[in-house]
């Protein structure tokens, strides 16, 4: 590497300008035969001066970052605005937040850009263009000595603050006159000439000052404040003047005021611990826990020895629920300065310690505040001692924690109450409630006895120790004094009930007789007037005493009222929810207009001074695309926008633009009222509550609203299991075939039919709907038509078909349907059977041509059916019916005889699930049917009475007579 003289001889002279601008910002001189003369002292002095700027520059840059805001009035704003116009209901010190955020979202967006441009702007180092740092050509150029020390004490200088602002000889003559007016009593000249003061030089912080002093004088303390609170920002170092402000909002009660000029008074003074403790109580007192324990942080960082500090700082945290830091700092207090802590550290220490489990920590703390002041055989405090004993109660020792709960007796019980509670709850928590109920005894003619409270935990202490009797006398003065207590309510009831005393604890449950007079009055859509007869579980507890005692009645008006209302309320709450969804979805379709504004100036935001006009711009095509549909999307709006204005105006309305209406949020869901059974469609203890109701309706024919609730239950029930749902369906289908109206069963049995397609028993239960209905149903033919198509292999739906054709007596139609059934099962006795009586019905059409064929054939599966059945009385007498059917008589008597001649035991009735089922179980009864409840199978009556036609129209009547007196005869 060269020398600096060789490395700038040698250079371009663009290249040894930008060196001699880059190194000093100076002038030099460059001699025509290329030699370059560098006076030594001259670039030196010039390049400390330029770094030296620089050096300044970018540290006064800095502290203007860090700088705090300080008011300043523009030009065109007027100051007295702030103290008198304030009819906007805005306090000064939000309207002072406002411009302070702005103006520090300004210098940062100012910030941001001139780092962007700083770096979007190339730029080469030194070493890229020289091959060496400036540094090394001035070093290697001898002219680096001395160089450092000047910077060195250039970089000592003190910075200076903000020039002091000076004040116009005009406005300061103005300011001594109004001095003397407001000393000679004259307010109201002195305001005139302060508030020319103002306007004509409106950062003077005196004017506003002086203003607040008269303005105070005349007994305006609003305006008072308010010229004040801007003197204060644009002296924001006053401290004093912050905390005065700060005082007369807390007379105001302007409690965002008081905590904004605290903040203000630390700003200005960090070292004054007074108003950091008035802010942090300030927040504590209106529950902003987390920012009063961030306040009290910093004053323990100042005091980290002061034990009040330290409590304010643990509860804080407490409230916040970092109860490991609240612990940490109470222990680095003992720890580190035992002088200074006291025993209630120790107190406050040992019930977070507690409060968190850790009772061996707890215990080993207090017995170190014994020995604190080093008198270790001083007794401790009682309240310590008393926690002591809990805490060895919680970690077993029962007979170390009585030692230290000896201090408690009845004797001294005033003053001790609180104490004696504590040892109570704390054996209640244990499970130890013999030793609970002997402390709680100690309270017996005590004030604090009276609460209601202590007598639950004693009625609950005399519950587990068997004392029954006593506990339900407790618990009815703590409803004599609380009605409103539900979980007693329901736990007197348990009582009641397990004791045998029935109707006394439905008395318990029941509403008053002035339920509707209250019930009336009180708000309903309020969870807190709530009456509690009202309440859903006390509604379930009635409802079960009544079903315990088959009161269906009675159960049914108490628990169907509650389910009805739960799942009205969970429907319009669902109806609430889709609607602000769609909402939701729509904003995302939609963009706003203030996005479509945005793209479509992407082609129409051209400058009008731009030197190319008419070109494309410089865009890609996907952004293209976006600016040309938003352009095309405004003008859409636009055109819907003078429609709506031109149809109003002609209708002679007012015309209401609603774009301020799509920029608007989606609004949150509305508060609804409380539902009675919140947890109805969640758990399994609910959906057989619906099921039981369900039943017990259908059993007491009140169909209608069984029908209402399963509805209901499975439009809302979206988290239910298939299983429940197939459940609730199936029992709708029930009440629908009780019901003879197919209308309200059909939804239920064609979503059983299509999850099963071909089980013969969603198919049975279909049918018997649609069979059993007396009303016409629509869509039934439709629906096999499409299942048909789907599953053209379904037999049962095949025989479904041939059925209803036979009902209206197609019977071709019926044939073929059975027909596809019997190639499909060829051995099935059933089809066999559908398949010949189709034949049968056939043959005596007057249109068929080959009757004798047709009836042959027809014999012939129904003798197919016989050889499947094993000859059994049924087939014998189907096929003796066929005969007696075409008039082949002889061969009817023969079939006949043959059923007469066999004995057949009636069995139960086949039904479907759900139809034997019990009440309050849901599943089938174990009792013995009794003969009206058995199915009927011996068809000797059935013969008999055929038979004996037969002989009746042949003439032999004795042989009828016989016939009948024999079989048919009761």
């Amino acid at each position: 590497m060269g020398s600096a003289s060789q490395i700038v001889a040698s250079a371009t002279p663009e290249v040894q300008e930008r060196l001699v601008r880059m190194s000093s910002g100076g002038e030099m001189e460059i001699e025509e035969g290329g030699e370059t003369e560098l006076d030594p002292e001259a670039l030196t002095e010039m390049d400390e001066d330029e770094s030296d700027e620089e050096e300044e520059d970018g540290e006064g840059e800095e502290n203007e970052d860090n700088d705090e805001y300080q008011l300043e009035f523009e030009t065109g704003m007027d100051p007295l605005a702030f103290a008198e116009a304030n009819e906007s209901g805005v306090m000064p010190f939000e309207q002072f937040q406002k411009m302070e955020y702005e103006a520090l979202a300004a210098r940062k967006r100012k910030a941001l850009e001139l780092k962007r441009a700083v770096k979007a702007k190339p730029s080469q180092t030194p070493e890229e263009l020289f091959g060496a740092s400036v540094e090394e050509i001035w070093e290697s150029a001898g002219f680096g000595s001395g160089r450092r020390s000047r910077r060195r004490r250039r970089k000592k200088r003190k910075k200076l603050g903000r020039p002091a602002k000076k004040i116009p000889p005009e406005v300061a003559r103005m300011l001594g006159e109004s001095n003397l007016l407001y000393a000679t009593g004259k307010f109201e000249e002195a305001v005139l000439l302060l508030k020319e003061c103002v306007r004509i030089s409106p950062n003077v912080p005196d004017s506003y000052h002086t203003l607040g002093l008269l303005y105070d004088a005349m007994g305006d303390r609003k305006k008072a404040l308010n010229f004040y609170m801007i003197a204060a920002h644009l002296t924001p170092k006053d401290s004093v003047l912050w905390k005065r402000l700060a005082s007369w909002s807390m007379e105001q009660g302007n409690v965002g005021q008081v905590i904004y000029c605290l903040t203000k008074a630390v700003k200005a003074d960090p070292d004054d611990v007074d108003a950091k403790w008035d802010r942090a109580s300030l927040f504590a007192e209106h529950h902003e826990y987390q920012k009063a324990a961030e306040a009290f942080e910093q004053i323990l960082v100042q005091r980290p020895s002061d034990v009040e500090v330290c409590k304010m700082v643990a509860r804080m945290h407490h409230k916040t629920g970092n109860c490991d830091r609240a612990i940490q700092v109470l222990e680095r207090l003992i720890e580190e300065y035992p002088a200074e802590s006291d025993l209630t550290a120790v107190n406050l220490l040992a019930e977070l310690l507690m409060e968190r489990g850790q009772f061996a920590t707890a215990i080993a703390h207090i017995d170190h505040a014994a020995t604190m002041n080093g008198n270790p055989d001083q007794n401790l405090p009682i309240d310590l001692s008393i926690k002591a004993g809990i805490c060895h109660a919680h970690l077993g020792n029962l007979e170390d924690a009585e030692s230290y709960f000896e201090e408690l007796s009845e004797e001294r019980i005033e003053g001790l109450a609180d104490l004696v509670i504590d040892v109570g709850d704390a054996y209640l928590a244990l499970g130890e409630h013999k030793y609970a109920l002997h402390y709680y005894a100690m309270l017996q003619g005590h004030k604090t006895f009276d609460n209601a409270s202590i007598r639950l935990k004693v009625a609950e202490c005399q519950v587990a120790l068997s004392e029954t009797k006593t506990a339900i006398n407790l618990y009815h003065k703590v409803l004599q004094e609380v009605p409103h207590q539900i979980e007693t309510r329901l736990t007197l009831a348990s009582l009641l009930n397990g004791e045998g005393c029935h109707d006394e604890a439905i008395s318990v449950l029941s509403p008053p007789e002035d339920s509707e007079n209250a019930g009336a009055s009180a708000p309903a859509d309020t969870e807190e007037t709530l009456p509690w007869w009202k309440d859903g579980e006390v509604r379930k507890k009635l409802a079960d005493f009544y079903l315990e005692k088959e009161r269906y009645h009675d159960y049914l008006d108490t628990i169907v009222p509650a389910i009805q209302e739960t799942l009205y309320l969970e429907q319009r709450n669902q109806k609430v929810r889709n609607r602000r969804l769609q909402q939701v979805r729509q904003s995302r379709r939609r963009l706003p207009k203030s996005v479509l504004l945005e793209r479509a100036s992407w082609i129409d935001g051209r400058a009008p001074d731009e030197v190319f006009h008419g070109f494309r711009p410089v865009l890609s095509s996907a952004d293209m695309t976006k600016a040309a549909r938003a352009r095309k999307q405004l003008q859409k709006l636009l055109d819907e926008k003078r429609d709506k204005k031109a149809a109003a105006i002609a209708a002679g309305q007012t015309y209401e633009s609603d774009e301020e209406s799509e920029e608007e949020p989606i609004p949150r869901e509305v508060r609804h009222k409380k539902q009675p059974l919140p947890n109805l469609l969640k758990d399994e203890e609910h959906f057989q509550l619906i099921l039981k109701c369900c039943r017990t309706l259908l059993a007491t024919r009140r169909y209608w609203e069984a029908l209402e609730i399963i509805h209901h239950t499975l439009q809302v029930g979206y988290g239910l299991e298939p299983e429940k749902r197939d459940e609730l369906r199936n029992l709708g289908a029930r009440i629908s075939y009780q019901l003879k109206d197919a209308n309200y069963g059909f939804d239920c049995v064609k979503y059983m039919v299509m999850q099963r397609p071909y089980s013969n028993c969603t198919w049975n239960r279909y049918f018997q709907v649609i069979s059993s209905s007396e009303a016409r149903v629509a869509k039934h033919n439709k629906f096999l038509l499409t299942m048909k198509s789907k599953y053209p292999d379904c037999v049962p739906l095949m025989i479904i078909s041939g059925h209803q054709f036979s009902m209206i007596s197609q019977q071709q139609g019926a044939l073929r349907e059975y027909l596809h059934a019997y190639k499909l099962q060829p051995e099935d006795p059933f089809v066999n059977l559908c398949v010949g009586t189709s034949l049968i019905n056939l043959s005596l059409g007057f249109r068929l041509t080959n009757r004798n064929q047709c009836i042959l054939q027809g014999f012939a599966f129904l003798h197919k059916y016989q050889r499947l059945v094993n000859n059994s009385q049924e087939s014998n007498f189907n096929l003796a019916r066929a005969y007696h059917h075409v008039g082949l008589l002889q061969l009817a008597v023969n079939y006949y005889e043959k059923v007469l001649s066999t004995y057949e035991k009636d069995r139960p009735l086949v039904k479907l699930p759900h139809e034997a089922a019990d009440i309050l179980t849901g599943e089938a009864p174990k009792r013995v049917m009794s003969d009206r409840e058995s199915g009927h199978c011996n068809l000797h009556r059935e013969a008999a009475y055929n038979l004996h036609l037969i002989y009746k129209k042949s003439g032999a009547s004795h042989i009828a007579r016989q016939l009948l007196k024999d079989y048919c005869t009761v």
